[in-house]
């Protein structure tokens, strides 16, 4: 038994990173709305989207345990068209995603200490103290913060839904009125719920990557098994506590009446309140606390992700000779975390207060870019590039095409009405 512990503890972190991840914008801000505006109907959705994704999340733990590289290594396998896509995708996407996820975290963080004298240049600090953080830290700290994050995260979430379920859902006030989800800004809603639902599918990539890192920092291969069990876990986690947000969201606020602000630091106050109205006054500060945590450790992970992802890739694409990558091109992570703030403080700034539009519209690229990225990871777990003994099962791969279905059919169905507009 302390032998299994001690092998799961030099895997574990891969997982951990991927949940803080997820457990962000899509959690914190997109499952509260959805409960908060059309209650216990939406978590089907919610259920559905996590099952859907799920195997192309495990496909790139699968990949690097299996090949001992990252999966952007197999997009280059796929063929250079596959590895530039990829790369465009990226560049497309993570302005609009770090904005999103930044935007969140400062509003928290104003909340908790309460400043709202600074305005905008809340997140210019917060972009400084991550990009400072990462440069000289990376992975060893990004380890050792996260995982204190989601003990905290763990604790604060499952005592406020177990008091929410104690205490029941609010009595809705008179005249009360559901919105409606089947009409254009309901559908709309629902494609941005699900584009981060648990997350974006574009971030598969960075589980490979931090499965390296891992290894590297432990000095420890662990078997395919191990790895996926420690993702798998990690992945459930994810989806429980969704499905909890969702709950805290329909039993405090549907039916009250109440409009979640657009602002990030009245939404942030309001999250926070959600929190205290079940489990006591006496608990704001504590759980403000553990909120902003909760979205710093996301924003921190979302920066390392991106960075190490867009390392790699321009690695693979402007190096020729394998021996003079990883040597040429270093310096490329602390270039790509200035570039990334830089160009997610300025979509910050384009969108001004509006937390809403901002999250809503980050969300729903990352569901149009999400049947590319699918189809590409299960191309390589299923064909040549990859052994048998390592592929994965004939219902995983049933679960894979019904998920390149769902995810397809919901990004032309959304591409379809955008254009009738």
């Amino acid at each position: 038994m302390n032998h299994r512990l001690s092998q799961f503890s030099k895997t574990a972190g891969p997982g951990i990173l991927f949940a803080c991840t997820a457990i962000g914008v899509s959690h914190l801000v997109q499952s509260t709305r959805a409960g908060a505006d059309f209650g216990l109907l939406i978590l089907g959705f919610v259920i559905l989207v996590t099952l859907m994704k799920y195997p192309f999340f495990e496909y790139s733990s699968r990949y690097a345990n299996s090949t001992q590289t990252s999966i952007i290594d197999g997009y280059k396998k796929l063929g250079k068209p596959a590895l530039w896509l990829y790369f465009l995708l990226t560049i497309t996407s993570m302005f609009f995603v770090t904005g999103a996820v930044g935007f969140v975290t400062a509003g928290f963080f104003e909340n908790l200490f309460g400043i709202d004298f600074l305005g905008e240049w809340t997140v210019v600090i917060l972009f400084a103290v991550c990009v400072g953080i990462l440069s000289i830290g990376k992975y060893n700290v990004l380890d050792s913060l996260i995982k204190i994050i989601a003990i905290v995260l763990l604790v604060s979430t499952v005592s406020a839904f177990l008091f929410a379920l104690y205490n029941g859902p609010i009595e809705p006030v008179s005249g009360f009125e559901p919105k409606e989800l089947w009409n254009v800004s309901g559908i709309f809603f629902l494609l941005a719920l699900m584009g981060w639902m648990p997350t974006a599918v574009d971030l598969s990539s960075w589980n490979s990557l931090w499965t390296l890192e891992r290894m590297k920092q432990t000095n420890y291969k662990p078997k395919l098994k191990e790895t996926l069990l420690e993702f798998r876990l990690a992945y459930l986690i994810t989806g429980i506590l969704a499905v909890m947000f969702v709950v805290l969201g329909t039993f405090i606020f549907y039916g009250s009446g109440q409009e979640l602000p657009n602002s990030n630091s009245d939404f942030a106050h309001n999250v926070v309140t959600l929190y205290t109205e079940t489990i006591g006054d006496w608990s704001y500060i504590i759980i403000a606390a553990s909120a902003f945590t909760v979205m710093f450790g996301t924003i921190i992970a979302v920066f390392d992700g991106y960075s190490r992802s867009l390392q790699r890739t321009v690695e693979l694409i402007f190096t020729k000779k394998e021996d003079k990558i990883r040597t040429k091109f270093r310096t490329f992570y602390v270039i790509f975390l200035i570039v990334i703030s830089a160009g997610s403080l300025v979509v910050i700034f384009q969108f001004g207060s509006n937390l809403k539009e901002l999250v809503d519209f980050a969300t729903v690229l990352s569901f149009v870019i999400a049947p590319i990225i699918a189809i590409f990871n299960f191309r390589l777990v299923t064909g040549k590039f990859l052994q048998k003994e390592h592929q994965p099962s004939v219902l995983m791969r049933i679960l894979s095409l019904a998920g390149i279905i769902f995810l397809s059919g919901f990004a032309v169905f959304f591409l379809f009405i955008k254009f009738l507009q």
